[in-house]
C-alpha cells in the first residue's frame, strides 16, 4: 500500500522543545483537535494534526486498513502522539514502531468491536452522515457551538465509501493484541460507562494488567468524545501525566 500525503493543521511556534501528532477519529478532521491542541502548545509541544486518508481534504484511498491508515503518518521521534477513536488504534499501530513516539495518549479508543455490536456500529457510524447541530445540542453530552461547527464541516466530506470501508477493511476490529507490545508509557483515558464508552472497563483494565507502561483514567459525565465533552476534565487528565521538567 502506497502512503498518501495528507493535509496537516499546525498550532504553536515550530522551534518549540516538544512536538506533538494528533490523530482524530471517524468521519472528523484535524481541526477537531483545536482546544487540545491550544492546551498542549500553553505546555510548550508544537502540535501537527493530519486529516486521515479519507477525511477532511485529505485524498481517498482504496484501502482504509489501521495499519494503511498508519503507513500516512507524518515524521518520526514524535514526543507525544494522541488518537481518538479511530485515532486510537491507529495510534497503537504507529507506536509499535520503534522510535515513532515517545509517549502515547489514547482517548475513548477504537481498540475492539465486538462481533456482536458490529452491525448497530456500522449503522451508527453510516448515520453520522446525517448528522445536524442540533442532534450535537440535544445529546446528552453537549458539544460547543465551536466544536459542533468543525465536526459538522468533517462529516460534509465524509462519505458513505469511506465509513463503510474503514469498517469493512478491519473486521474483525480488534489491536487489543498489540497492547502487551508497547514499549512507550501510555495512557488510556475514556468515556464514563454510565454515558457511553467504545472501551470497557473490564477490557481496559486487562490492557493495564498486562503492560506496566499502561495507565488508565474514566472521565466522569464524558462519552465518547471526552476532549469535546468534558473537556476541562479530560485535558487535566492529559496535563497531569504528561512529564514535567
Amino acid at each position: 500500500m502506497t502512503s498518501l500525503s495528507l493535509p496537516i493543521h499546525t498550532w504553536g511556534d515550530a522551534s518549540a522543545a516538544r512536538r506533538a501528532l494528533l490523530l482524530h477519529g471517524l468521519s472528523s478532521s484535524g481541526a477537531t483537535w483545536w482546544r487540545v491542541a491550544d492546551a498542549l502548545v500553553a505546555d510548550g509541544y508544537f502540535v501537527t494534526a493530519v486529516d486521515l486518508r479519507g477525511h477532511g481534504t485529505a485524498p481517498t484511498a482504496d484501502s482504509y486498513a489501521v495499519a494503511d491508515y498508519a503507513t500516512d503518518l507524518p515524521g518520526t521521534g514524535w514526543d507525544l502522539m494522541i488518537g481518538h477513536s479511530l485515532g486510537g488504534a491507529i495510534s497503537v499501530v504507529a507506536a509499535l514502531e520503534p522510535g515513532f513516539a515517545k509517549r502515547l495518549i489514547l482517548l475513548d479508543p477504537a481498540l475492539v468491536v465486538p462481533d456482536a455490536d458490529w452491525q448497530a456500529v456500522r449503522a451508527e457510524q453510516l448515520s453520522e452522515l446525517g448528522l445536524t447541530a442540533d442532534d450535537l445540542r440535544s445529546s446528552a453530552t453537549p458539544w460547543s457551538e465551536k466544536d459542533i461547527e468543525i465536526k459538522l464541516e468533517a462529516v460534509g466530506h465524509a462519505t458513505a465509501a469511506m465509513i463503510e470501508g474503514t469498517l469493512d477493511d478491519n473486521h474483525p476490529w480488534s489491536v487489543l493484541d498489540l497492547l502487551p507490545r508497547l514499549a512507550v508509557p501510555t495512557l488510556v483515558v475514556t468515556g464514563d460507562p454510565a454515558v457511553y464508552t467504545m472501551l470497557p472497563a473490564a477490557t481496559a483494565e486487562a490492557a493495564v494488567a498486562a503492560n506496566p507502561l499502561i495507565e488508565y483514567r474514566v472521565i466522569a459525565g464524558a462519552g465518547h468524545s471526552p476532549h469535546r465533552e468534558q473537556p476541562q476534565s479530560t485535558l487535566a487528565a492529559i496535563h497531569g501525566w504528561l512529564p514535567r521538567d
